[in-house]
């Protein structure tokens, strides 16, 4: 009998921990923290995510497209991302598959470490900008409008 977790229990874990983190002001690596209300709910959820800038706007992306966070950001089409103590509102719109390519091509370069993710689900091939630009229409992309109100 084996005693391995499974990977959805250490992804929760490796959540668990990166929230902490930020809760107590010590964010680290491009991580930030997206809360949303669930869409059946409405309590909030928080998750972490690594955004991409292109030409200064900030995008959200997903390594796992059925994700509740995902489900819950395409119901409530707003949200406050969090970097350490800084926590801001923001409205987030997801991009037509059509617009998807450009955020994706960046992400491999942007955040290196998060790469292993769509390639172990199988959303991309290699770690290649070019594959990730190809798995447009299976990876959900948010962009980031700040609020105003």
């Amino acid at each position: 009998m084996t005693t391995r977790k499974s990977p959805a229990h250490r992804n929760k874990v490796r959540n668990n921990v990166v929230i902490l983190f930020h809760r107590i002001g010590l964010p680290f690596g491009p991580m930030h923290l997206l809360t949303v209300p669930g869409r059946r709910s409405g309590l909030l959820r928080t998750n972490p995510v690594a955004p991409v800038v292109v030409d200064g706007v900030r995008y959200i992306l997903q390594a796992y497209p059925q994700s509740d966070w995902v489900k819950n950001a395409r119901a409530a089409g707003h949200g406050v991302l969090t970097r350490g103590r800084r926590a801001q509102r923001v409205d987030l719109v997801e991009l037509p598959v059509a617009e998807r390519a450009r955020v994706l091509r960046e992400f491999p370069g942007q955040v290196p470490r998060g790469v292993d993710a769509f390639v172990r689900n199988g959303l991309v091939e290699s770690v290649s900008p070019e594959h990730f630009a190809a798995a447009a229409d299976r990876c959900p992309v948010f962009r980031v409008v700040p609020r105003t109100d």
